[in-house]
């Protein structure tokens, strides 16, 4: 008897660095934020996933990064795949094979690149056809980064304001050759610890206990003005002060959360330090720093400072591997 045909795609999806923070759900069912997000799509970075459907298969088979994934990892993709599997009409169990050619689970965003790439795979696999828009707002209900994965360059994550969410989407605001001389040094620090809390349960710890979180969300409209407007103009001066008190504002909020998250070492700490005494003694915004739900950290700066930025930076105690990336493309298929 002929064995039954499996259907199969791979994808491709890189992380995002968020220069405007996405931190807490006004409605975890359909996945939607309680504001807009502003990030950058990184270069050379990236999740390759693999999804194979097959009728012969009792249950879901799903391998990350070489090893079998379980306990959370594993029902967090398996939760995708009945979305997915509900939305083509087919019940079919899978295979998942995923890969990240860079650290999992410490504030690189894999989970946005890891379910950016499992959604096109799996939507693919599953004979589904979605534009990039709706792949967007699917790739949400895996990670809520993951919505801005799905596009290259600087992208926006519109919050929208509909119960349905069919305005909550991510759109591309400027491709990756926008800003040509805008470098993204990547500071690996060691014993940078794996989360022990899903973002997704941390955040919503910092929505109901932090005393600051109300007033974050009063303080981001004109965050995301400002920041549109100098991703538009290409204005480091106007850039740099606004990604920093972005940051700034979004560590604060998970250090007042109770019980208090804080995701940075040491060497995280001493990165932050030397660029504000970095922009001090050069009288100018020389660089921004920027860190997600982890302890590695992202400077944004200029080409013609980035030597002068690396050398100061790339050499502290702590810091394990100096990246140089650029704004990149986003999730493609590549089978």
């Amino acid at each position: 008897m002929a064995r039954p045909r499996a259907f199969a795609a791979t994808y491709v999806a890189p992380p995002n660095i968020a220069l405007v923070k996405y931190w807490g759900v006004r409605d975890p069912e359909r996945a939607l934020p309680y504001n807009s997000s502003i990030s950058v799509t990184l270069e050379r970075l990236r999740s390759r996933t693999t999804v194979r459907f097959d009728p012969s298969l009792a249950e879901d088979r799903v391998t990350l990064n070489g090893s079998p994934a379980d306990g959370g990892p594993r029902e967090g993709v398996v939760r995708f795949l009945d979305r997915v599997r509900a939305r083509a009409g087919r019940p079919w169990s899978a295979v998942v094979r995923s890969t990240n050619n860079f650290p999992t689970a410490s504030g690189l965003a894999s989970s946005a690149s890891g379910f950016a790439a499992l959604a096109g795979a799996a939507t693919a696999a599953a004979g589904l056809r979605l534009t990039p828009r709706a792949l967007s707002q699917l790739a949400r209900f895996g990670s809520g980064s993951a919505a801005r994965s799905v596009f290259g360059g600087f992208v926006e994550w519109r919050a929208g304001t509909r119960a349905d969410g069919r305005d909550c989407y991510a759109r591309p605001l400027h491709g990756p050759g926008h800003w040509p001389d805008l470098v993204d040094l990547v500071l690996l620090v060691d014993r940078a610890p794996v989360k022990q809390v899903r973002s997704a349960d941390a955040m919503q710890r910092t929505v109901r206990t932090s005393p600051g979180y109300a007033r974050r969300l009063e303080e981001l409209p004109g965050r995301l003005r400002g920041i549109r407007r100098a991703l538009r103009d290409r204005d480091a001066e106007a850039l740099f002060p606004l990604v920093m008190e972005e940051c700034d504002s979004f560590r604060e909020v998970c250090e007042t959360t109770r019980p208090a998250l804080d995701y940075l070492t040491a060497t995280s700490r001493a990165i932050l330090a030397q660029v504000r005494t970095l922009n001090r003694a050069a009288g100018r915004p020389l660089a921004a720093y920027t860190h997600d739900a982890g302890a590695h950290v992202h400077v944004f700066t200029l080409e013609p400072d980035f030597a002068r930025v690396r050398a100061r930076l790339a050499r502290l105690p702590g810091v394990r591997r100096a990246l140089q990336v650029r704004p990149g493309p986003g999730g493609r298929r590549i089978d």
